[in-house]
């Protein structure tokens, strides 16, 4: 029952689909509004808070990506993803640079289409959990700025991490000795799930792990087919 009270704005033109969909998401335990174009879509998104919404791309009266836009001058956080019959990278993209967390093409299976959801709604969870403004973490004995990129080793000249070593990085000291999914990475920094960020993942993973081999505390564990573990075995007595 960790769904109930989730609120979901489901816009959908196809009154069958929509239907179904929205029984299939009750049933596991979301609270679901459906409207069936975009105009109606917004004016239900401006009365109600939800925690996430799926959009259609293709649909009368306004479009996927236009009430993609109007929902993010509203709320630039919310989750969004969108359902559409096309698989073009340009209609992909499309939906990214609007802000899209994930895509699905129809038709799909709605267990996967669920199990995004969850993701989804983990990674904001996780978000809300930890204190945004944190941008300094203890790792063994390294230090991180996530706001300068400086990944330091005692007293050594800091390393200058990438943008996504720091994020990547920051989100496992996030989860220091607990598992990071392997999908709340890549939908959070890479914004997409496939074979090519996964294995993009898995390059910067190499590259973390090269950096803290500097201490033998310090490791990053591969959980098959789950995710990552930062491991912190001892911690440093810290300092007076």
């Amino acid at each position: 029952m960790e769904n109930v009270n989730k609120k979901i704005l489901l816009v959908e033109d196809d009154p069958n689909f929509g239907s179904i969909l929205k029984d299939y998401l009750n049933l596991n335990d979301f609270e679901v509004t459906l409207a069936k174009n975009g105009m109606e879509g917004f004016e239900k998104f401006k009365k109600d808070t939800f925690d996430l919404c799926i959009l259609d791309v293709m649909m009368p009266y306004k479009d996927g990506y236009t009430l993609a836009k109007e929902i993010r001058e509203k709320n630039k956080d919310i989750p969004l993803i969108f359902l559409t019959a096309k698989s073009m990278k340009e209609d992909v993209l499309k939906g990214y640079k609007v802000g899209a967390d994930d895509y699905l093409n129809k038709p799909f299976d709605s267990e996967v289409l669920l199990m995004k959801i969850k993701a989804i709604i983990q990674r904001k969870a996780s978000d809300s959990k930890t204190d945004n403004t944190k941008f300094e973490f203890q790792i063994g004995n390294f230090h991180l700025n996530s706001k300068l990129r400086f990944l330091t080793f005692k007293q050594e000249e800091p390393i200058k991490l990438s943008p996504k070593e720091n994020e990547l990085l920051k989100m496992l000291a996030v989860h220091e000795n607990d598992l990071m999914p392997r999908e709340l990475a890549l939908t959070k920094i890479w914004r997409d799930d496939n074979y090519f960020t996964s294995r993009s993942m898995d390059v910067y993973i190499a590259k973390l792990r090269k950096y803290l081999k500097l201490d033998e505390e310090v490791e990053i564990l591969n959980i098959h087919g789950e995710g990552f573990r930062l491991v912190v075995k001892n911690k440093p007595a810290v300092s007076e």
